[in-house]
């Protein structure tokens, strides 16, 4: 592939904000492959917060508006925008329709969904499903066809995150903060991209942490804040409840100005991985949930997991390797 001295190159990832946050390393690749690129990233409208606060990203491409429009609109709209590249990261085959009636020269995917065979003329043959690689990692197997052919370290990609450009946080915020302790967020839901800690095991984390040295701060939606306070906060009144208060930017803002975050496999946990918070993500063993997947990455970035299979956990019930991880394992690791 030969590109224009200064192409454009859409990123595509439709899905979450941990999902996000692992393919911004690939971004960072691009630029300095090629340094006049102008490098586009389209996602759902949610996640506009934290492309925001990428220096490796030029523009932001609303889903949720595109997919709104009548098909004609949004060919046109891409048309405009005089792509020359497109990278599916999250495969989705109306996007791949849209690319290619767009007229994007390089449409790039894996050969491993059928549509892509109609509407990709670059095709990397490889599977997310049973690879052995980090799903950072597996990113950058797309980049292939664009002469980025090595692929990253996990070391050297929780460096690669490019976060740079973060938001203020609101001085309302920023007081809840103590100067003279540790600030520790727990992140205990998920909105089922994982499986949970149970109640249990965030209530005896709380009743160990040292009060004269920590201040235990609970995020979470404003959906999630009755069953938040119906299981923790009713017991512990110490902590500060910030379920339902903030939103994403001023999010990103609280986990940029704490200490540490503790929480299953989720959008918080990977910010905070990316930001260089310690970051403890607790897992089960079963793929593709795995750590060996999903791990947050990032310099104070860490994971507990219980090296077994599973089975509860496959059948999608209650998960017992999960909850065999003690707070006692997580306090060990905070510090």
């Amino acid at each position: 592939m030969k590109l224009s001295p200064n192409p454009k190159i859409i990123i595509s990832r439709t899905d979450n904000i941990g999902d996000v946050v692992l393919t911004l390393p690939l971004a960072k690749a691009l630029k300095e492959k090629y340094p006049q690129a102008e490098i586009l990233f389209l996602g759902k409208k949610y996640i506009k917060p934290l492309i925001d606060c990428s220096e490796n990203i030029d523009q932001f491409i609303d889903w949720d508006t595109l997919s709104a429009m009548p098909e004609w609109d949004a060919v046109n709209f891409l048309k405009e925008l005089k792509t020359e590249v497109i990278i599916h990261v999250f495969p989705r085959p109306e996007i791949a329709k849209l690319a290619y009636k767009a007229g994007i020269k390089y449409r790039i995917g894996t050969s491993h969904r059928f549509y892509n065979w109609l509407y990709c003329n670059k095709r990397v043959d490889f599977t997310r499903k049973n690879s052995p690689l980090h799903e950072a990692q597996l990113n950058f197997q797309l980049a292939k066809p664009l002469g980025i052919t090595t692929i990253p370290t996990l070391d050297e990609l929780g460096k690669s995150y490019g976060l740079t450009k973060l938001p203020m946080l609101a001085d309302e915020w920023k007081n809840e903060l103590n100067s003279g302790k540790f600030n520790l967020i727990l992140h205990p839901l998920s909105r089922g991209s994982a499986r949970n800690w149970d109640w249990k095991n965030y209530n005896r984390l709380i009743e160990i942490l040292p009060a004269d040295k920590v201040k235990v701060f609970i995020t979470g939606t404003e959906a999630e804040s009755a069953l938040i306070t119906e299981n923790i906060l009713i017991y512990h009144p110490e902590v500060t409840d910030m379920t339902g208060k903030l939103d994403f930017t001023q999010l990103i803002a609280f986990i940029a100005n704490a200490d540490a975050l503790v929480a299953a496999s989720t959008g918080p946990l990977h910010i905070a991985a990316a930001l260089g918070k310690r970051a403890i993500g607790l897992y089960p063993s079963i793929r593709p949930m795995h750590p060996g997947r999903w791990a947050p990455l990032g310099p104070k970035a860490t994971y507990l997991s219980l090296k077994k299979e599973c089975v509860e956990c496959k059948a999608g019930g209650h998960c017992t390797c999960i909850n065999s991880i003690t707070a006692e394992q997580v306090v060990r690791l905070l510090y």
